[in-house]
């Protein structure tokens, strides 16, 4: 495609008619020659934003702008009200391939009742595979806002779900012929099916009532979120190791690419601080989320992991896990 901004007639085509959810509170949505949204909250409503790029997948891309940016939300307490896509996509792109990026992205906001507010396409040699930078704009009533730093000593830990579970179907998607080197077709598809459950919106509407502190897992998985909430809220955490939850497809997918499971991108599993962890974990799973207490906050400012009963330090998040998986130099 020619470089530049994506004509009005593949504009309309491609990206405009895929997208069908509206809401209320959208006074002003996309269109051509829009260039602003607006909204209307009620009293008593505030504002919650972020913004995520992503950048580590190419085939469930649109999926995955969705979901990485309503989890954000969902750990304020927030709902997502609709979303901002700037897509920025290589020369070599086919209007098909927007067109499916396009109803991914519409796919998961009618699941979730977003609406897509505008943003910009265009074609750009700036980049070699499509870049989606997508910013969230939610609600929440004002007393109902929880912040990544309310985190308070002798608080249980908490996670939904199993750790890895967006690493590694990203992994079962991108490294799908090289994986049947050695699993099954239905092992890896079960695998790519873990991309259809990396939504943490289910249980922040749950946890929210008993939460002081909410994070979902992205980036550096259940280690950088440990890290993240101990800064932010400036308390300790200790987790034993043992009591982290994965799949076995993931412990088989990091074998083989020798990866740190707990430093691999963790979306679909919620970090949670309560004082009423097992009422917390009872309500979710009677709501069928899995959810595991791996530890406890302290009072101290220590990031301590225990594994077989041994103590270590935690360290400061590295580079995501998944990033490895492009090396040649990481096949055994």
């Amino acid at each position: 495609m020619k470089i530049g901004k994506l004509s009005e007639s593949a504009l309309q085509k491609v990206v405009f008619e895929q997208l069908h959810t509206r809401r209320d509170e959208v006074l002003v949505g996309p269109g051509i020659g829009e260039d602003c949204a607006a909204l209307k909250l009620q009293e008593g409503e505030v504002f919650v934003t972020s913004t995520d790029p992503i950048t580590g997948t190419v085939k469930e891309i649109g999926r995955l702008a969705v979901h990485v940016t309503a989890n954000d939300l969902a750990s304020a307490g927030a709902e997502t009200i609709g979303l901002m896509v700037t897509a920025l996509l290589p020369p070599m792109i086919k209007e098909a391939q927007i067109k499916k990026m396009m109803q991914q992205i519409n796919a998961e906001c009618e699941k979730l009742n977003i609406m897509v507010l505008g943003g910009h396409t265009e074609i750009t040699a700036a980049v070699t595979q499509p870049v989606l930078s997508v910013t969230g704009i939610g609600k929440v009533k004002e007393d109902e806002l929880i912040l990544s730093g309310g985190a308070k000593p002798g608080q249980d830990i908490v996670v939904t779900k199993y750790l890895g579970m967006e690493g590694t179907g990203i992994i079962a998607n991108e490294k799908e012929d090289e994986l049947k080197e050695w699993f099954s077709d239905t092992f890896i598809d079960d695998a790519k099916a873990f991309l259809e459950d990396i939504s943490v919106v289910p249980e922040g509407l749950i946890a929210r009532k008993y939460a002081s502190c909410m994070h979902d897992i992205t980036e550096s998985g259940v280690y950088g979120a440990l890290w993240e909430i101990s800064k932010a809220s400036g308390v300790g955490v200790e987790v034993c190791i043992e009591d982290i939850p994965l799949r076995q497809h993931t412990i088989e997918f990091c074998e083989r690419y020798d990866l740190n499971p707990y430093q691999l991108i963790s979306s679909g599993s919620m970090l949670i601080t309560t004082d009423h962890g097992r009422t917390l974990v009872n309500e979710l799973e009677q709501a069928g989320i899995k959810a595991t207490i791996i530890g406890h906050t302290t009072d101290s400012r220590d990031k301590v992991i225990y594994r077989q009963g041994k103590a270590a330090n935690l360290e400061a998040p590295r580079q995501d896990e998944l990033y490895k998986i492009y090396s040649e130099n990481n096949r055994r």
